[in-house]
């Protein structure tokens, strides 16, 4: 199919598709003389006609139903931006099935059905790009799968969610709750109306099995990745993170470790010196760790419609080229193999531990107790505050067994001068 123009079908005209469509007239020429075709927008498709109509597009280019570009056979490339599992799943297969490639920036869909997606583009020789869906305008998706395809990658680390990135450098800079911080957020539209896939880690479980199906080449459920969100974090937790020298931040963590794969998305105490700890507000970064490379981080906006939009019209670009100069797939993802995954439980860290006591002599004691008999070591022991008869306590321990700390906070938790509901934050190696 060798064409000297290419034309595109857009499905989905909200936040990120008014993104594209905006650059794309800015950029069309600039693009298409870079790549060497011509890149003609043929059509775009969305449920809502005034949406559409204020886009102030011409009249032959819109239309309600995304039917009319799958079935276009002039359409050589579609691009899904209405989000979410259906339709957008149905519309992408349909889309193959009429031999067009692909561009999305569903991470929800890339996370839960790449892998039955990215093989019936092989079946039909074609491919689908989904740069945009991890990371906004960051370059993550093509390094992983070109620029460090020789080497053999053993971790990645990221900060994925932009939200919660924002609040917890809200909470700490303004003496903030997250309540609060949260509020701002979305009134600054760094966060969604109902925010809960990320506050709850949902939305970066599913960004880190798309950076970790290619990063270590392993068929990835969502069941597989260990999630908590940051809920149970308050400014006290930040402001006393500060003081031992760390910085709290929602991480993404994938590593290959002998026994198998092990994922996990939660608030985590990251070391001052660490390049994670200086990214602040919505800003994204991914910290990846190679027996080669040693170790590299891609840096810059996470999320945002230009930032976002020049993900999806990077890959619109790359389909184009493999469109005019018949490279039939680009680079396409091999069959995921396999693997087992290591529990959360069976995984080594050291934790901060903050709660209060009533102030009695042999507290102290009964927690030595509680702990040693579990063989949890503590790195550090502070009393913090006094409030009335009531003492406030934050420990560090040494590295531990997940499933031991957990017998022994629940032993801890057992004593009677001990109040429930403590802060519990992983910190990282």
């Amino acid at each position: 199919m060798d064409k000297e123009s290419v034309k595109i079908g857009l499905i989905g005209s909200g936040t990120i598709g008014s993104g594209v469509l905006d650059l794309f007239r800015n950029n069309v020429e600039r693009i298409s003389e870079k790549i060497g075709v011509t890149l003609v927008l043929e059509k775009v498709a969305d449920r809502d006609l005034p949406k559409l109509r204020a886009l102030q597009l011409p009249e032959e280019l819109i239309t309600t139903s995304a039917e009319d570009i799958l079935q276009e056979p002039e359409i050589d490339i579609v691009i899904e931006l209405i989000g979410g599992i259906e339709p957008a799943r149905s519309f992408i297969v349909s889309a193959l099935e009429h031999g067009k490639y692909v561009v999305t920036a569903n991470k929800d869909l890339m996370a839960t059905h790449g892998d039955e997606l990215l093989a019936l583009a092989r079946e039909k020789d074609l491919n689908i790009f989904y740069e945009a869906s991890v990371g906004g305008g960051i370059p993550l998706i093509r390094p992983l799968k070109q620029s460090l395809v020789s080497d053999r990658i053993h971790r990645l680390v990221g900060i994925v969610n932009g939200t919660t990135n924002y609040i917890f450098t809200r909470m700490y800079q303004d003496q903030m709750s997250l309540d609060e911080a949260l509020a701002e957020a979305q009134k600054l539209g760094f966060a969604e109306p109902d925010p809960s896939s990320d506050i709850e880690g949902r939305d970066a479980a599913y960004k880190l099995i798309i950076l970790s199906g290619l990063a270590f080449g392993n068929s990835i459920d969502p069941d597989q990745v260990y999630v908590e969100g940051i809920k149970g974090v308050t400014y006290q937790d930040i402001a006393y993170a500060k003081e031992i020298g760390y910085t709290v931040k929602l991480l993404a963590i994938g590593e290959k470790l002998p026994e198998g794969l092990a994922l996990r998305v939660h608030p985590t105490l990251v070391p001052d010196k660490h390049p994670l700890a200086s990214v602040l507000n919505e800003f994204n970064a991914i910290y990846i760790e190679g027996d080669a490379v040693g170790e590299v981080m891609f840096y810059g906006p996470g999320a945002g419609a230009k930032p976002t939009a020049t993900a999806v019209l990077a890959d619109v670009a790359e389909a184009a080229r493999s469109i005019r100069y018949q490279c039939a797939n680009g680079i396409i993802e091999k069959t995921y193999s396999k693997t087992s995954f290591v529990p959360i439980d069976d995984l080594i860290t050291s934790f901060y531990l903050r709660f209060l006591a009533d102030d009695r002599p042999g507290v102290f004691a009964s927690l030595a107790e509680a702990f040693g008999d579990e063989e949890v070591s503590l790195d550090m022991v502070i009393q913090k505050r006094r409030y009335g008869n009531t003492a406030e306590i934050v420990l560090v321990t040494h590295d531990v067994k997940e499933k031991a700390f957990q017998k022994a906070l629940a032993r801890v938790l057992d004593i009677p001068e001990i109040k429930p509901n403590p802060s519990v934050i992983r910190l990282l190696a």
